[in-house]
């Protein structure tokens, strides 16, 4: 990033930012409004709200190019399915020619958070989300911001994988509508070049379904 913004310098270009916008899922049918999706759904609310069409293949995702307060970004939907995300998010920083350390923005589901929770991070390992596993397999660092949903924990005796490919309850449905729309303020304030401050106003617990 030094060596760019260096020659930036000497040479009097105009340096570019551009972010990417990730949020991580299964592609098809069969897995919408799962709770693996949920950085689907995510990236479908920030797509609304500013008028985005994520609809190009492109890079082994949907994608959408737009401005979000004043800054270009790309929003993207891996359709590699979860365990391949990194090829696709690989493509797209080659592509794009970004510093994820700071350029890229992923959001993905969390069971070890509470229904609806947030919780923003500069870095970080996998956790145990396979997704993540690819894409510091495919980055070869962990050193980007990301935005975990909270799912919530499987009930006791339910398989992970079909806890994590099932469906919100009602109630939960209501609240993770909600959650969408703070992901979308929180990713404005990180974009805004104040994660910090993203960090201290949404990294709260939340109320949780009675």
């Amino acid at each position: 990033m030094w060596i760019r913004r260096l020659k930036n310098h000497f040479y009097g270009e105009k340096e570019k930012i551009m972010y990417i916008i990730v949020g991580l899922g299964n592609p098809t049918k069969e897995y919408e409004n799962t709770r693996h999706n949920i950085g689907f759904a995510v990236i479908d609310k920030l797509a609304d709200t500013f008028s985005i069409d994520v609809l190009e293949k492109k890079h082994k995702a949907l994608i959408g190019k737009g401005v979000i307060d004043g800054k270009k970004v790309i929003l993207a939907k891996p359709q590699t399915y979860m365990n391949l995300s990194g090829e696709s998010i690989r493509a797209l920083v080659d592509y794009y020619k970004i510093e994820e350390e700071q350029e890229l923005i992923v959001i993905y589901d969390d069971i070890s958070l509470d229904v609806g929770q947030l919780r923003i991070r500069k870095k970080g390992s996998a956790g145990g989300h396979n997704g993540i596993k690819s894409i510091l397999a495919h980055l070869g660092h962990d050193v980007f911001p990301r935005i975990k949903v909270g799912v919530g924990d499987k009930p006791k005796g339910y398989d992970l994988a079909d806890y994590v490919l099932g469906r919100f309850s009602r109630e939960e449905a209501v609240i993770m509508e909600e959650t969408a729309e703070t992901a979308v303020r929180a990713i404005r304030e990180i974009i805004a070049g104040n994660i910090d401050g993203a960090m201290n106003t949404y990294n709260k617990k939340v109320k949780q379904v009675e």
